[in-house]
């Protein structure tokens, strides 16, 4: 994740202004850019008496400026007031492209007054921002009304507890925390942090939930051997398998509950208020989501917000899903709301250590791929000028850069070579499929080095 502050660009600019147009005619409009990126639209909607109304007006001034018709998820009502809120996301066709991402929150103040707020920002850094430019308006605007018609956004609520940053033993990942939290070491390392709070409250950050594609041909191979009675005991018996491209919500609740039932707890029940497409990163799909969540823990329903993202599958058909949650009791969401997005703002994955600690260990491989194609590239050269280019050893030393190099793009997809000495038979597995079937039976199932592979199956 990229912790970088970066200001709004000139397109995003154009667009506040264009999106500002409904809000014209009055003097409550005010605009706010916040020192980390995004941009803040308050006030009342001209001529609206309705919130549809002037979410529609809000909506029409972002087709007409980015050229395309947004794309807006559910209608939502914000918790614990009587607004209503839509996230949308759009792709500019005017001036440089890109995405941009949002949301609408219209409250009626009353029979003729209708405001609004929109927060934006770039769609590719719109889910970092989000918590804290929330935080920014709700301190700023104060329309939205609870039950009790008090202002939702003042009182204890509004404050944000003294955090302060916690980096994982491994450097990995980071995160600012109350000084009554804790991190769980047992879930957490590896770019993955689950925090824990004095009253029930949760943070899991970069949680990862693999799963693999029952639209691949060697998984549905796999699951027919396992419908046959055969891998038990193995990781294959225990994968999630469910179709990559499902119905993100479906998918979300299906393997966070799998990954709670091989810890031996009872599934989570969640009911979504929001569930809004947003820009993943390159091919990653990824999604807000908002709602309750019951863990069936005795501790009641608690308030649920984050973000999920699905990674494509790999060629054998496993892919990785991540989890950017928070959860609290809910007679403390109000009172936690900006704490916990601002928990939620601080995570940070520090990328160049795990890229340095992933360079440490294919050093040693990358140094003899490099040795070994040198060699036969001198090699050939000089049976080139013998007028020997067929001498059967610059074959062989060519042979042994095809195995090596193999060997290393097996090391960087995270897959290894196992033989089945029952079969004689070869066959490229998920580094974690190979080792639970070298464990199973090591007298049967044995690892494969560069050396020993076979062309045309490993190489």
């Amino acid at each position: 994740m990229d912790s970088r502050s970066l200001r709004p660009s000139a397109h995003l600019a154009a667009l506040v202004l264009a999106i500002c147009a409904p809000f014209a005619q009055t003097q409550q409009l005010k605009t706010i850019n916040p020192p980390g990126g995004g941009t803040i639209v308050y006030g009342q909607v001209a001529g609206q008496t309705t919130e549809a109304g002037a979410m529609g007006a809000v909506l029409r001034s972002v087709h007409q400026n980015v050229g395309e018709k947004p794309q807006v998820g559910k209608l939502f009502q914000v918790h614990g007031t009587e607004s209503v809120a839509a996230f949308f996301s759009a792709t500019r066709r005017n001036g440089n492209g890109g995405q941009v991402a949002g949301i609408i929150i219209a409250t009626k103040v009353s029979s003729d007054h209708v405001e609004a707020a929109l927060v934006t920002d770039e769609a590719t850094r719109f889910h970092r921002s989000l918590p804290t430019n929330m935080k920014t308006l709700f301190a700023a605007w104060h329309p939205l009304k609870d039950a009790t018609g008090a202002s939702a956004s003042s009182g204890p609520g509004a404050s944000v507890a003294s955090l302060h940053q916690q980096v994982l033993p491994d450097r990995s990942a980071s995160v600012s925390l109350p000084d009554n939290w804790r991190i769980a070491p047992n879930l957490s390392g590896g770019g993955t942090i689950v925090a824990v709070g004095p009253d029930g409250e949760n943070a899991f950050l970069g949680l990862a939930f693999p799963a693999m594609d029952t639209n691949n041909p060697a998984v549905q191979q796999t699951m027919r051997q396992l419908q046959a009675g055969r891998l038990q005991n193995t990781a294959y018996a225990r994968a999630a398998y469910i179709p990559y491209g499902a119905d993100m919500q479906k998918t979300f609740v299906f393997l966070f509950n799998k990954s709670r039932d091989r810890g031996g707890m009872p599934a989570a029940d969640f009911t979504f208020s929001a569930f809004a497409p947003m820009q993943g990163n390159g091919s990653d799909h990824c999604a807000h989501l908002a709602g309750t969540v019951d863990f069936k823990d005795q501790k009641g329903t608690r308030d649920m917000n984050g973000v999920y993202c699905v990674e494509q599958p790999g060629r054998m058909g496993s892919y990785m899903t991540l989890a950017y949650v928070t959860t609290v009791p809910m007679p403390l969401a109000a009172k936690q709301r900006t704490t916990l997005g601002a928990i939620l703002q601080s995570f940070n994955v520090n990328q160049s250590v795990v890229n340095a600690e992933s360079a440490q260990i294919a050093a040693p491989a990358i140094a003899q791929i490099h040795a070994i194609g040198a060699a036969a590239a001198a090699q050939a050269q000089a049976a080139h000028e013998r007028n020997d280019i067929q001498n059967s050893s610059v074959y062989q030393h060519w042979d042994s850069m095809d195995r090596r190099s193999q060997e290393f793009e097996n090391y960087q997809l995270g897959y290894s070579v196992i033989s089945d000495n029952q079969n004689s038979a070869h066959g490229t597995f998920w580094n974690e499929d190979a080792d639970a079937l070298v464990k199973s039976n090591p007298n049967r199932f044995e690892y494969v080095n560069a050396p020993n592979y076979w062309k045309g199956i490993d190489y």
